[in-house]
């Protein structure tokens, strides 16, 4: 197993944010106070291929596996004007990131900006800002 966290950098303030849980439940639910980042943590299993397990992972066809940030209503705030949710690609983590987290080296962290153009909380599919290997 190894751990992964997702850093959602500027995310909307006072949005509430969680990862999706295996039973499409919010899981985690945070929001942030004054504009500083929201971090989820989460553990995988990686098989050659590579192929991604886990409760937070997602498969869209034979290769595509992707994680789910919910937000607004969708993470657990009824009030919220927003429900939506972010689509984080880790397919495409290079073998050499996964070969170091894999031999304990530290957490694969992947990086998205929070806001999208408009203002709003970003949603759809985001692109990684930055993947990185950071120490437990």
């Amino acid at each position: 197993m190894i751990t992964m966290r997702i850093v959602i950098e500027q995310p909307v303030v006072g949005v509430l944010h969680s990862l999706q849980a295996k039973d499409e439940s919010p899981l985690d639910a945070k929001h942030s106070g004054a504009g500083e980042a929201l971090s989820f943590d989460f553990q995988v299993r990686v098989e050659p291929g590579p192929k991604f397990f886990g409760d937070q992972v997602r498969r869209e066809g034979p290769v595509r596996r992707f994680v789910y940030i919910r937000i607004g209503q969708l993470a657990g705030d009824p009030s919220s004007p927003w429900s939506r949710r972010m689509k984080i690609d880790i397919h495409d983590i290079g073998a050499d990131v996964l070969d170091r987290a894999a031999r304990g080296e530290g957490i694969i962290e992947t990086m998205v900006c929070g806001t999208g153009a408009d203002g709003t909380p970003a949603c759809a599919t985001l692109r990684p800002t930055g993947r990185r290997i950071v120490e437990r």
